[in-house]
């Protein structure tokens, strides 16, 4: 019954989800839900100590970066950068491929570290340019982002700076750069795979004759601003925050060092405020990067972006608004799910799978998909299980760096449902909706899980790590 209840509530959700509801609204619901079904009395004291405490953590670390990759994104729409930039690219690869062109961006920018969550709000202005003039359907393009930023350079290709890259180097002693050639292997599949769909799907449009569309949501505004900037000027930006994004992430923790306190000097006294870099040096790099990417952009097109900022940056924090409270809800929903006994016998239920790659990818994806996230799921599967891992790894004479790429890979496969918040800030930047664009998300979802089987099937066969 408590598996039963758990699950009950995932489905709700992402029924709501798809269906277009609030999921600020909707995810305290399902969570509450299935706690008022397995244990009443805690309601208020989980929604309050557990629901709450989670977004409310969420929103003060992210708030920040997704304000200011709304802001940066904006910025890049308003200056004619993005329209620039897709000009050039027309040029270069033809408009045949357009989606090539907008998966191999999101790809440099994610493995150059800038935030999933900033690629799609960077991205988004001239991809939507590129995609009306390509006369490709608008809905295709989060599909598209997806598999340029939520894939292969998430969690597959080595070095990666992504979290999900980060976490397994905690549990298993490993570097970013773990398992090289399967994590290339994974990272090529998904690639042709998921470029093979998308085309795929492109060409059945253009043959229903199905162009951009009609009367659309969140469309960027059309450049007005005279001449359009050089392409390797456009690109200024993305390459400031790719690259500053780097530096700040090496020099942080040596400028401060593993922890800062100080204390408050307006209230006497005051306890000193302890801050440990560590858990934050990452989104301060982040930051760093996105404020000097929007100076950048001030620097070089202030003319164009000054007669449309005061409007243009009151709709970037509204749209930032929306999704980091649409991504803290879901983050308070998976906190509580966790907290069941359902998803107890969820954890438990896997240790059952025999093979010691297969359980891994098995039991990290399923917690990933049931708490709609890769990271949060990947931290509660690792957290739990590890040991057992590290154990049955050691006896079956897997290295730890093989573990490391399928706990990283299975991380980013099935955590894209429905109630992700990634997919819902995704679908709310572009205007779609699940009904219009989830379709496009889930295959390449599937794409994404199955790369994970096929590198465990090459490091069987081959050996190769």
């Amino acid at each position: 019954m408590a598996f039963l209840i758990v699950l009950a509530a995932l489905c709700f959700l992402m029924f709501a989800a798809y269906r277009g509801y609030s999921v600020i609204l909707f995810a305290p619901i399902a969570a509450l839900g299935a706690v008022l079904l397995t244990e009443p009395a805690l309601v208020a004291p989980m929604f309050t100590g557990l629901f709450m405490d989670k977004m409310v953590v969420f929103l003060k670390l992210y708030f920040p970066v997704f304000m200011l990759g709304a802001v940066f994104g904006k910025l890049i729409e308003l200056s004619g950068f993005s329209k620039a930039i897709v000009a050039a690219t027309i040029g270069l690869v033809g408009r045949s491929r357009a989606i090539l062109s907008i998966v191999l961006v999101c790809a440099l920018l994610t493995y150059g570290g800038v935030s999933l969550f900033v690629v799609v709000f960077a991205v988004y202005p001239f991809a939507a340019e590129l995609f009306r003039q390509a006369d490709i359907p608008k809905r295709l393009i989060p599909g598209t982002i997806a598999l340029g930023a939520f894939t292969f350079t998430m969690d597959s290709l080595p070095g990666t700076p992504q979290i999900q890259n980060l976490i397994p180097t905690g549990f298993f002693g490993t570097t970013t750069w773990a398992a090289p050639w399967l994590g290339t292997l994974g990272a090529v599949f998904i690639f042709i795979v998921g470029l093979l769909y998308l085309e795929s799907r492109r060409r059945k449009a253009a043959a229903h004759g199905e162009g951009y569309g009609d009367n659309l949501v969140n469309e960027p505004a059309p450049f007005d601003g005279g001449k359009l900037a050089h392409p390797l000027l456009a690109l200024l930006p993305l390459i400031v925050v790719g690259v500053v994004n780097k530096l700040l992430t090496d020099a942080i923790p040596k400028i401060y060092g593993s922890t800062q306190s100080f204390v408050p000097a307006v209230v006497g006294n005051a306890p000193p405020v302890v801050q440990e870099v560590s858990k934050v040096s990452a989104i301060w790099a982040v930051e760093g990067a996105l404020l000097l990417g929007i100076v950048c952009v001030l620097a070089f097109a202030w003319r164009p972006v000054a007669r449309h900022l005061a409007e243009g940056s009151k709709a970037a924090v509204s749209g930032a608004l929306l999704a980091s409270m649409n991504t803290a809800s879901e983050y308070g929903f998976g906190a509580v799910i966790a907290a069941l006994p359902g998803f107890k016998l969820v954890a438990d239920a896997l240790h059952a799978i025999p093979n010691p790659l297969a359980n891994e990818a098995i039991t990290v994806t399923a917690l990933a998909g049931i708490t709609g996230s890769a990271s949060g799921g990947l931290s509660i599967a690792l957290g739990a299980m590890a040991e057992t891992f590290i154990h049955n790894g050691q006896a079956a004479g897997i290295p730890m760096e093989v573990l490391h790429r399928v706990a990283a890979m299975a991380s980013g496969g099935m955590d894209t449902l429905p109630h992700n918040g990634a997919v819902i800030t995704l679908l709310a930047v572009t205007g779609l909706t699940h009904r219009q664009s989830y379709r496009d998300i889930f295959a390449i979802t599937v794409i994404k899980t199955l790369a994970v089987f096929v590198v465990i099937v090459a490091f069987y066969v081959t050996g190769l790590v």
